[in-house]
């Protein structure tokens, strides 16, 4: 899913302007576009764009959606930042004082936390920041510009590092996304941004288009930022139904499933025997880490949670589908929890994220959390053979049951894990599982 900001810098309005907009925006197949400055404050009704549907904000801070799409939640936490929740995702766009470092720094303390509440939700914050990130961003002729403060430069390092965020565009040519000739010399500047979730840049493409800014297509003066997530929006109801389709009991089972519909627990397999991975885990792991106590989170029908306590381990298990028979345990501190192909099936990195924190609340501090995921190379073999649709940054392996799946690899493991308080442990054992992912991980001691 395509998602474009652009300072537009007040020039919707404008015949020409929006219609070079609206050709780029068809060129590129671009689904949500968020603006800074779009349209004049002054102006109370939005300019129409064709194609999409103004889905909130106003002259300062905008976002539009694709019309074949359901609008967004859409929020204007402060004057300057806008909070827009697709999907899994949540995005902040920004449009920073133009005038003051002071006040930028004010903003970005203020926006450090409000991505502190959002508890590890995945981010995109976008924009333009008006400043310069590092002195090489920002040149007045040859020289360094004076016009970013390290003050309001360490405030931004300390929202990266708080928010676990990349700067996507760093490296990129061209490097400058605004430019401008000031008393004579040129001022040039990387300051439209594209800050993004670590865990999701290896699934995540952004791109700078400084076309916009110059020819006759132009529309804006400062460059766009293309950012293709791994996003499968929901459609709209059209506007000329009764009622909805999700409404009617007799849609059926090849009904496309809704958010609400995923069903993660009909991939659990009825195992006569435990798993390999459980046997691996008891073989290698509980001797070398002194494991007395084990949890299986995500146990399904207990097969492995059978195979522990044979083993000697005190052990339990938890599912969250209800007809498994293994309700939430009032225990917590267990030596060692183990997720047995559980991220792979949740269908995005934020369900993700809070299966692994729900995960690390029953270890002790000092235990472990073993994490066992089916490998990107055999769920895109499994795709391929079986045909099965695109869906966020995996695939439907069932529309009809409702059923995801996605490989993931143990680098993307550890930097999920992270976001749960986790850590890749040293010194353990590697596990004997062909063909499948594993980490080990340890949760520090308080």
């Amino acid at each position: 899913m395509l998602l474009a900001s652009v300072n537009l810098n007040k020039r919707l309005g404008t015949s020409g302007a929006r219609a070079n907009l609206g050709a780029w925006l068809r060129e590129h197949g671009v689904k949500v576009m968020v603006a800074q400055e779009p349209f004049k404050p002054a102006d109370r009704t939005p300019p129409v764009l064709g194609g999409f549907t103004f889905a909130g904000g106003d002259g300062r801070l905008a976002a539009w959606i694709s019309e074949d799409l359901a609008p967004p939640t859409v929020a204007t936490p402060a004057p300057w930042v806008q909070r827009i929740e697709l999907e899994w995702l949540v995005v902040y766009q920004v449009h920073l004082d133009a005038y003051a470092g002071a006040s930028r720094a004010a903003q970005l303390t203020e926006l450090t936390a409000l991505t502190t509440a959002e508890k590890g939700h995945p981010l995109v914050i976008c924009g333009d920041f008006n400043l310069a990130r590092r002195p090489e961003d920002g040149l007045f002729g040859e020289e360094t510009s004076t016009f970013t403060t390290d003050a309001e430069r360490r405030v931004l390092e300390q929202l990266m590092q708080d928010a676990d965020l990349v700067d996507t565009t760093a490296d990129q040519v061209p490097t400058f996304t605004f430019e401008r000739v000031f008393n004579g010399k040129p001022s040039r500047f990387r300051c439209d941004l594209v800050l993004l979730s670590s865990h999701l840049t290896q699934t995540t493409t952004v791109t700078v288009d400084a076309a916009v800014r110059s020819g006759p297509s132009a529309f804006t003066d400062h460059s766009a930022l293309l950012i293709d997530l791994p996003l499968t929006l929901q459609a709209g109801e059209p506007d000329d139904v009764l009622f909805s389709l999700s409404e009617l009991t007799s849609a059926g089972p090849a009904a496309t499933p809704t958010r609400r519909g995923y069903q993660p627990h009909k991939t659990a397999m009825s195992r006569q025997a435990p798993s390999p991975a459980s046997r691996a885990v008891t073989a290698h792991l509980t001797g070398p880490l002194g494991i007395r106590s084990v949890l299986d989170h995500g146990c399904g029908r207990g097969a492995d949670v059978a195979h522990y306590r044979s083993a000697g381990l005190e052990a339990e298990g938890f599912d969250p589908h209800e007809d498994f028979g293994w309700p939430r345990p009032e225990r917590t501190k267990f030596d060692l929890v183990t997720s047995m192909f559980v991220l792979n099936v949740l269908p995005d990195p934020w369900q993700r994220i809070q299966a692994l924190k729900d995960a690390a609340s029953f270890a002790r501090p000092g235990g472990h959390v073993v994490v066992v995921t089916r490998s990107p190379e055999e769920i895109t073999k499994a795709a391929a053979d079986g045909d099965w649709s695109v869906h966020h940054d995996g695939f439907w392996s069932s529309q009809a049951k409702g059923t995801f799946q996605r490989g993931i690899a143990p680098s993307e493991i550890s930097v999920l894990a992270r976001q749960a308080g986790l850590q890749p442990a040293q010194g353990v054992p590697v596990l004997p599982l062909p063909g499948v992912c594993h980490v080990v991980l340890h949760k520090p001691a308080a």
